[in-house]
């Protein structure tokens, strides 16, 4: 008896085993409980065992039916197609075509609150440099003694030429903070904080993708941040312009490179709207920036696959395909803008850039016929690699 149930023992850590073996469990653990997908990409995932041949993805009903009209689904990881291991939610991708991107541009946002860009103050009575001793270089300042901050002019009518000090409400490294500081008499007889501010912010960026219903569009992959942090910075508005490329400077071991490029602010060709985690959205009013020739679909997470890829520039001076691989696509349960690292493979890209550089976030990525993301980040210990952001989250956010 002992014998068999030692056997039995054997047979089941061994069946076990296998099973585990044969299933991607952190793949599981990381999905999200809610995803946009299609019919297409749900089969693909049972077809090729993307979880393991144990785990088929099945509708609450047992079976995913086209329907034209459905928006959303309930589906369920099911373990030897019965045993339930995870429910998620199916956004389907609307059937909806996009025209691609890849086009540097040119942004300016204007920030809701100023933004303190030195915490020195020269005083030039004294001939010295009064520094602040609470505020911060990235500091965003949204309110003095209870007022809204809306602009410049705002800081010096709303501190108190009775008092010696004022109370500032600011936001560091994304969470707001109340103290009382000390102001500073200039040789004019103003008061100041002591801060350097500003509440504009411009940069250089790439467009990803505009929506051919609606000229809406999605670029740079991750928020607008303050420059001293990762922190987003909250707008009230901003504009997009075409740039010229004047120069690139290639990315080196430990030297992330850039693109050099130049724009006038005047002759907008896109409103911006919103500033997310996901990058940034708004209307664009001037098609000339995409060939309307030539659209896309988007595509879900779920139809990303580790493997070759592509990249869609213009740094070239005209639009071209540049080969990537794919070498890992997580999951992600929440919002992320290294949702897959990628290779860049194409010697043009790498003799011309030497890999992924500064002004490239919001490139699309291109798989089987459809943008699956864009770039994000690059790896400052390797140029060749890169991260990117799924087009998922950036669908999220242009659905809103």
């Amino acid at each position: 008896m002992k014998k068999f149930i030692l056997i039995l023992f054997c047979v089941f850590i061994g069946f076990s085993f296998v099973i585990l073996n044969n299933i991607e469990v952190e793949k599981l653990l990381q999905m999200p409980n809610e995803i946009y997908s299609n019919y297409d990409e749900i089969k693909k995932v049972n077809n090729d065992n993307l979880f393991g041949k144990f785990i088929k993805l099945k509708s609450s009903n047992n079976d995913f039916q086209t329907d034209d009209n459905k928006e959303e689904d309930v589906a369920i990881f099911k373990l030897f197609g019965f045993i339930p291991i995870k429910k998620v939610k199916i956004k389907y991708i609307p059937e909806e075509e996009v025209y691609v991107g890849g086009k540097p541009i040119g942004l300016t946002v204007n920030t809701n609150g100023a933004i303190i860009v030195s915490d020195n103050l020269v005083d030039i009575k004294e001939n010295k440099i009064l520094k602040n001793q609470v505020l911060k270089n990235g500091d965003i300042i949204t309110k003095i003694n209870n007022h809204e901050i809306n602009d410049l002019n705002d800081l010096n009518d709303f501190i108190d030429k009775d008092s010696s000090d004022a109370e500032v409400e600011y936001i560091r490294n994304g969470k707001t903070k109340i103290c009382r500081i000390p102001t500073i008499k200039d040789s004019n007889g103003n008061y100041k904080l002591g801060v350097w501010v500003k509440d504009d912010i411009s940069g250089i960026g790439t467009l990803t993708f505009v929506r051919k219903s609606d000229n809406a569009f999605g670029a740079l992959g991750h928020p607008v941040t303050n420059g001293k942090s990762d922190s987003l910075v909250s707008i009230k508005n901003g504009e997009i312009f075409d740039c010229t490329l004047v120069s690139i400077n290639k990315g080196e071991k430990g030297e992330p490179g850039e693109l050099r490029c130049v724009f006038v602010p005047k002759n907008s060709i896109g409103e911006i709207k919103e500033n997310t985690e996901y990058g940034i959205y708004g209307k664009i009013n001037n098609l000339n920036i995409v060939d309307t020739n030539l659209t896309y679909s988007l595509g879900g997470r779920l139809g990303v696959r580790c493997g070759n890829a592509k990249i869609v520039s213009y740094i070239s001076g005209i639009k071209e395909e540049y080969d990537i691989e794919i070498i890992k696509a997580n999951y992600q349960n929440s919002v992320s803008d290294k949702s897959m690292i990628f290779r860049v493979k194409d010697k043009r890209l790498l003799d011309l850039t030497g890999g992924i550089v500064q002004g490239m976030s919001g490139s699309p990525i291109i798989q089987n016929g459809k943008i699956i993301g864009a770039v994000t980040h690059v790896f400052l210990s390797d140029p060749s690699k890169g991260y990117a952001i799924y087009s998922d989250w950036m669908l999220e956010q242009i659905n809103d």
